[in-house]
């Protein structure tokens, strides 16, 4: 088969790498790719919402499978651009229709899902610019810290938490009237605050099986300790320790089903990944967000723990014949850790040679923010490299990614060398 991964990121990298190990593959193309996937695949300098000049490719080079990395193509149509194309509607797609990418695409719209479908989560509320009086009035009645979410896409940054209540009163007037995160922000869901410890469940579904992909745990903040500010991901450890098999019982039968059945009863058509973004508060998960993709840097340790063959487990998606597919699993750990630019997540400079990939040694390593300039592989983002290692435990395996973390070099590289540490 010929197949058209799209997106340009270490989550692609990991996707592409997988795919391109099946047999079932003869051609791989990723758009627009980085230079990592330069190595496996051929990339195609066509942006992941060019929905006109994707067509083009898929129909000059055959493609038989079109798999969806980030969530912008999905919440603006890309599915439905195919179902509704005389040319395009017998090639399979891996990601859900507009409608039901809306659960990643609107806060709100998640909430109501959730609320609907008696799925447990943090009580909320949302505002616009014009119930920003109600919006002061609501968060008056919480215990701090205080939850502002924007309703729509951020790039991951649309989440305040914040101690303050006049400060949240400003953030709020802020994202709703002065536009602080553009369009995404007008309108803002506050929710109360939930305290325990995070983690990630992955399901794929053909609408209307599913399967559970292993949990991953991912760290977000940029600083050590898990401070300073948000990220789109500083590293991620899989499996998550403390999920024993009680604790995922429960998210499979209070989350994982009732998600599933929901988007069938909701008419909200869904072949492809469910990112369940969770939180242990005590003994019981509740859901903080859904994606409507894999995760990054999530994919990078769950795709290399993925023994099956991932071309087999996506068209069993795409044919809706996924209960008919027994999911292997690599039961050793794995962790990833993100080496950024300096100055990241805040301005920083691209453009940096990176050196030292060559003497890696044990790990595997994932491209995210890369390109090719001149023959030289060069920084092109935020999130630059990722190294994927196994172990018996997280512990081991974050000890073989951070030696060889060190043979890396780029101007400005930094990365974290506590992850784990709250566990």
């Amino acid at each position: 088969m010929n197949i058209l991964v799209l997106g340009a990121g270490g989550r692609e990298h990991a996707i592409s790498l997988k795919i391109s190990q099946s047999p079932k593959t003869s051609k791989l193309f990723v758009a627009p790719g980085n230079a990592g996937t330069s190595q496996i695949a051929t990339n195609i300098d066509v942006g992941v919402n060019d929905f006109e000049s994707i067509k083009q490719l898929v129909l000059k080079e055959n493609i038989d499978l079109v798999v969806v990395g980030p969530e912008d193509p999905l919440v603006n149509g890309v599915h439905d651009f195919f179902l509704n194309d005389v040319e395009l509607k017998t090639v399979p797609v891996i990601g859900p229709e507009k409608a039901a990418a809306e659960l990643e695409g609107s806060k709100e719209f998640a909430k109501e899902f959730m609320m609907r479908h008696n799925i447990p989560t943090a009580a909320y509320q949302s505002f616009t610019s014009e119930t920003l009086e109600e919006g002061y009035a609501f968060l008056e009645t919480l215990n701090p810290p205080y939850v502002l979410k924007a309703d729509g896409l951020a790039a991951g940054k649309g989440v305040l938490i914040l101690q303050d209540l006049q400060e949240a009163k400003d953030e709020l007037k802020s994202m709703l009237v002065d536009s602080k995160f553009g369009n995404a922000s007008a309108t803002v869901v506050i929710e109360e605050f939930l305290d325990g410890i995070e983690l990630s469940c992955f399901v794929l579904t053909d609408g209307t099986n599913y399967k559970i992909l292993p949990t991953a745990k991912d760290y977000k903040r940029i600083g050590e300790g898990d401070t300073g500010l948000n990220t789109g991901g500083m590293g991620a450890i899989s499996p998550v320790p403390f999920t024993d098999r009680a604790f995922m019982d429960k998210i499979e039968h209070k989350i994982v089903k009732p998600t599933v059945d929901g988007l069938k009863k909701d008419n909200l058509p869904y072949v492809g990944f469910i990112f369940i973004g969770l939180i242990k508060v005590g003994d019981e998960p509740k859901v903080i967000e859904y994606n409507v993709r894999m995760g990054d840097p999530e994919t990078e340790v769950v795709m290399p723990r993925l023994k099956s063959d991932l071309v087999d487990v996506l068209l069993a998606m795409a044919n809706g014949t996924l209960d008919q597919v027994d999911l292997q699993i690599d039961e050793r750990a794995a962790t990833t850790v993100m080496a950024v630019s300096g100055g990241y997540p805040e301005a920083y400079e691209k453009g940096k040679e990176i050196t030292g990939t060559e003497n890696i040694e044990d790990s595997i390593v994932f491209h995210a923010g890369t390109k090719l300039s001149d023959g030289k592989v060069v920084t092109n983002g935020g999130r630059v490299i990722a190294v994927t290692s196994f172990g018996k435990d997280f512990k081991e395996a974050l000890k073989t990614s951070y030696q060889n973390m060190e043979k890396l070099h780029f101007d400005g590289m930094y990365y974290r060398k506590d992850l784990g540490f709250d566990l």
